[in-house]
């Protein structure tokens, strides 16, 4: 298949990136052990599964037909390199499921690190499979090899997060149907049909390999 959405390859690429930026950090922060959001390194544990990341981003380019220079944009971004991860980065990727605190000190306690860390691991998880799905549809990706390929994907995204009790792939699955598809599909929506067509031949590829009992 041909591209069949014409939006350019970055803007596809950064939106999958980003839900990954927030995945490594919520990663680094439950490997502590602790919640604690100064002793984690996203550093460390990129590179502690670095075979793992690799492989990830390699379907990210191969499910979206992704170039090389796309491809860097991962590294210019800096999500994937050692950086420090704050409480405040927690918040954001969290959708501000904690009220903003008087005091920096609150925001970084354990008991609401990890509330910010479990809802941050839902919700980065579901938009990343809504971005790869999305550069899949773009890209014309045959939907079989697509969906195979973003299910082990899903996977991986799912153990990076595993330590803070993150969901499943088959939770994501179910979360991201409820929370992208009905907008997307909606008849009075501005979705071409053609992109609309790609999304429900990816809900039922998915839910087949995702959901066999």
């Amino acid at each position: 298949m041909g591209k069949v959405v014409p939006v350019p390859e970055g803007v596809l690429a950064r939106e999958v990136f980003g839900p990954l930026g927030g995945i490594v950090e919520v990663g680094a922060v439950a490997a502590t052990g602790t919640w604690s959001v100064g002793a984690a390194s996203v550093g460390a544990l990129v590179e502690g599964r670095r075979e793992e990341v690799d492989r990830l981003l390699g379907m990210v380019r191969a499910v979206g037909d992704f170039s090389p220079p796309v491809m860097a944009i991962a590294d210019e971004l800096g999500y994937l390199r050692e950086h420090q991860v704050t409480a405040p980065s927690l918040l954001l990727w969290s959708a501000g499921l904690e009220a903003v605190p008087s005091s920096i000190e609150d925001l970084e306690r354990p008991e609401t690190v990890r509330r910010m860390c479990r809802m941050a691991a839902d919700l980065q998880s579901a938009h990343f499979l809504q971005a790869v799905v999305t550069a899949a549809v773009a890209a014309g990706t045959d939907v079989r090899q697509g969906a195979a390929l973003i299910t082990e994907a899903l996977g991986l995204v799912c153990d990076l997060v595993d330590a803070a009790g993150g969901p499943s792939p088959a939770t994501v699955f179910r979360m991201w149907r409820v929370a992208h598809l009905p907008g997307i599909l909606d008849p009075r929506g501005k979705a071409p049909e053609t992109g609309k067509a790609g999304f429900r031949a990816y809900d039922r590829e998915l839910e087949r390999l995702l959901m066999a009992v």
